[in-house]
């Protein structure tokens, strides 16, 4: 794992203006094959989380998931790593409103179309949809989140939105709140069907 997040940290450089010199001697020694390309570390840690729970290690199978601070880089770190690039195979999982932005990266970057899995708001939105307003607020309550979620749900702002937009803004609310529940929520899961955007990307790696 630490060899992939060596090859994951040189992409992040080339993609930053570094050389490419230490991306595309990583990616050869170590068999990269596909990278999964996500707008950030909360997408990443739910990816992780689903494929351990499958018993799968993805690095190991040449699979590289990488965050890229916001899914308008998508296009830089496509063409450096697509058909165009180090001519790895690309998917990604993004929100219905940055697909236009994965298309245009994939599209530059030579790649077929049907790589990219997008979720109706975002992943957080998917997961509690799959699992249940009460189920997530009964996981925040064994986080030990009860407190500020109840201070949130005070805020005026909140009043007219559904129970799920309010736990879905409540999770954004820290640094670090998306990160740590994108694996709580799908651990959670248990025998449950990962949502159908997550549950195909991991199904097409």
């Amino acid at each position: 794992m630490s060899d992939m997040n060596a090859f994951r940290d040189a992409v992040t450089a080339w993609a930053a203006g570094g050389s490419g010199e230490p991306a595309c001697e990583l990616a050869g020694r170590l068999s990269v094959r596909t990278v999964v390309l996500l707008e950030g570390l909360s997408d990443a840690a739910a990816v992780g989380a689903l494929a351990a729970r499958h018993g799968r290690d993805l690095a190991t199978e040449g699979v590289c998931v990488l965050p890229m601070g916001g899914a308008m880089n998508v296009g830089r770190f496509s063409a450096l790593l697509g058909p165009r690039g180090l001519g790895l195979r690309l998917t990604g999982l993004c929100d219905e409103g940055e697909l236009g932005y994965y298309a245009r990266g994939w599209e530059r970057a030579g790649a077929g179309c049907d790589g990219v899995f997008v979720c109706a708001a975002d992943l957080e939105d998917e997961l509690i949809r799959a699992l249940g307003v009460e189920r997530v607020t009964g996981l925040v309550r064994e986080q030990g989140d009860i407190r500020p979620l109840s201070t949130f749900l005070r805020q005026p702002a909140q009043r007219g939105r559904t129970p799920e937009q309010q736990l879905r803004r409540f999770l954004g609310t820290e640094k670090g709140r998306k990160i740590h529940y994108g694996r709580v929520l799908v651990e959670a899961l248990g025998e449950q069907r990962a949502p159908a955007p997550l549950d195909g990307l991991l199904a097409a790696l």
